[in-house]
């Protein structure tokens, strides 16, 4: 970290704010470290805020309500210990700490000749912001938009209650935005943000039409359905079995997602048998 900012010509010192768009690990792990060497403050979403200390202080409440939604989603009991921590790995990369100030969405934040936006688009995570430049035409995109890859979309204990649905909105909503230049939070930066926001959207058409498909005939549990669906499209589609033990668990909370928006859209229904959720598309 410190010699790829000496490389571009800074020091931390030189670091006035840190913005972060959301609190996943691989873009809040290091805030800590960079709060300390700079002295800067952190600006974060308010939702983001109020999720830190129970996902990387104390855990605990964290992981018994994600192994339970495993659980109901079908998840055989002999592989939910494993993915109920199966992202606990990724804690020794983060170093908590607590924003000074909390966004709503709508502030205006200044840095030299720029001006940004700071928009409020959940669905990767309910307190996701991206970073709009109108006068440049510049969006940081976070993990909102991606130049090459899907967004994970996940329903789980922190996402909000349909978290598809939210990001659907949020990418409607970026859509119409002037912008010539997208800087991803993974990727190159890419132009031509109305095409990839067309390709996501029919992604996510398709994915919804493959789940109804399979509950079209038979009650299923999310991860019955999960192991029917490819995942990694933009690798050519890989099975659920061969996925690895992190992209399972993935696999599981996407689908349940799905499965939540078509409930909201009235195209799935649900059925509780003792611990376990079925889903059914025949009504």
């Amino acid at each position: 970290m410190r010699d790829g900012l000496r490389e571009a010509g800074f020091g931390f010192k030189d670091i006035a704010q840190i913005v972060v768009t959301h609190i996943h690990p691989d873009h809040y792990g290091l805030t800590g470290r960079v709060k300390q060497l700079s002295g800067a403050n952190l600006s974060v979403h308010r939702i983001e805020a109020d999720l830190i200390h129970s996902r990387y202080v104390n855990l605990d409440g964290l992981l018994e309500d994600t192994a339970r939604q495993l659980r109901c989603g079908g998840v055989p009991q002999n592989d939910l210990p494993q993915l109920r921590g199966a992202s606990l790995w990724m804690k020794q990369f983060v170093t908590p700490a607590a924003p000074e100030i909390r966004l709503s969405g709508g502030e205006k934040l200044s840095s030299g000749s720029f001006e940004f936006e700071v928009l409020w688009t959940p669905g990767h995570s309910p307190g996701h912001i991206c970073l709009y430049e109108p006068k440049k035409k510049l969006l940081f995109s976070g993990d909102h938009i991606l130049p090459d890859i899907t967004s994970h979309v996940g329903l789980h204990p922190q996402s909000g209650e349909n978290p598809l649905g939210d990001f659907i909105n949020s990418m409607r909503a970026i859509e119409k935005l002037e912008v010539n230049f997208v800087f991803p939070g993974h990727g190159a930066v890419f132009s031509g943000l109305k095409q990839r926001i067309g390709e996501l959207l029919y992604h996510y058409r398709e994915r919804k039409m493959a789940i109804i498909k399979s509950v079209s005939d038979e009650l299923k549990t999310a991860y019955q359905i999960a192991t029917e669906i490819l995942w990694r499209p933009e690798s050519g589609g890989v099975p659920f079995q061969e996925l690895e033990l992190w992209d399972k668990r993935l696999a599981v909370m996407e689908t349940l997602a799905h499965l939540q928006l078509l409930m909201t859209e009235g195209k799935v229904e649900k059925v509780v048998e003792d611990d376990a959720v079925l889903y059914w598309a025949g009504g």
